[in-house]
């Protein structure tokens, strides 16, 4: 049986995974990734990192800034792919390129869809305090994230986890179900199954702003922005008009009468900060125009203080 010929679109390091299997299981046509982008104090063009495993394969790489164009839709028709396989690629493809593989536009997506359609799917589940995500494998279709279902893949996600560590987990994951998903189409065993629109919610982008920490929330609420925006865009406050970055935090039982955002209590290698339900031990943090630290450094350096108020 000749290999299935598919073409790639993808960007982040989230895709490659995905484009190691094809490597493996088929004959790539092209990878279609988004165009170099400065990157860093020097502003020099980078490539992404689906490219640069793209050009380790020595396989043809193609770069539109918009993909919906005429002439871009006709060099993907003569290309003439079995399948297209799309993971975290950052632009919406048009019914024309959807209509183009006979096995259809597969998508990898990093969420139990229907839940957590859209752009940041990792982010929000640990935001809003899920127990459990995933990886789904779907049809695309018209809409975002709408398309019929075909293999889905779960993991817990614990209190402590942080985005960094489930997009790792997710990342890995998302490989090894798209081989299943390649297997299943080319051997006709996958049934698709329709997502119930009751039940989907959206992941939307995210921004600084997104960081900026409310002490009135809960504990929990808190630590759960915090480890969902770990490693970006990263949960910020404000301290005598300087902004710091939190990182790490634990919630604590416990409660305070202080203001929310007041620094109620100073331990050996940790702070705790009242909010508006509990207590939260700041384990590791960024002053102003310092790397990340522990919170033991800052207090070493007399860096927050018993009374001290972030808002």
């Amino acid at each position: 049986m000749s290999k299935l010929k598919t073409i790639f679109m993808g960007t982040p390091d989230f895709a490659v995974p995905c484009l190691e299997v094809l490597q493996a299981k088929t004959e790539v046509l092209a990878v279609i990734t988004q165009p170099d982008r400065p990157k860093g104090r020097g502003h020099n063009l980078q490539a992404s990192p689906v490219k640069q495993k793209a050009l380790e394969y020595n396989l043809p790489v193609l770069q539109p800034e918009k993909i919906k164009t005429e002439e871009f839709t006709a060099e993907l028709e003569r290309l003439q792919p079995d399948l297209i396989v799309v993971v975290a690629f950052g632009q919406i493809l048009s019914q024309r390129i959807l209509d183009i593989p006979p096995l259809g536009c597969v998508n990898v997506h990093a969420s139990l869809l229907p839940r957590y359609r859209g752009a940041a799917p990792i982010h929000w589940s640990i935001i809003n305090g899920e127990k459990e995500t995933g990886v789904t494998t779907m049809l695309m279709d018209a809409g975002l994230d709408t398309g019929d279902m075909l293999l889905m893949d779960k993991v817990t996600i614990t209190e402590e986890m942080t985005t960094e560590e489930l997009h790792d987990q997710l990342m890995a994951m998302g490989g090894k179900l798209l081989a299943e998903t390649i297997d299943g189409l080319a051997n006709g065993t996958i049934t698709p199954e329709k997502q119930d629109d009751s039940i989907s919610n959206y992941a939307g982008m995210l921004n600084k702003e997104t960081g900026h920490i409310d002490w009135s929330k809960s504990a929990v609420e808190i630590h759960n922005l915090i480890r969902g925006l770990n490693s970006w865009p990263v949960a910020w406050s404000m301290k005598d008009g300087k902004n710091y970055k939190f990182w790490r935090t634990k919630v604590e039982n416990s409660n305070s009468d202080k203001a929310p955002g007041t620094v109620v209590e100073l331990r050996k290698n940790s702070f705790c900060i009242a909010t508006g339900e509990g207590l939260l031990e700041v384990l590791e943090i960024q002053p102003p125009s310092k790397k990340r630290m522990s919170a033991g450094d800052l207090l070493r350096g007399h860096g927050v203080a018993v009374g001290d108020i972030f808002n």
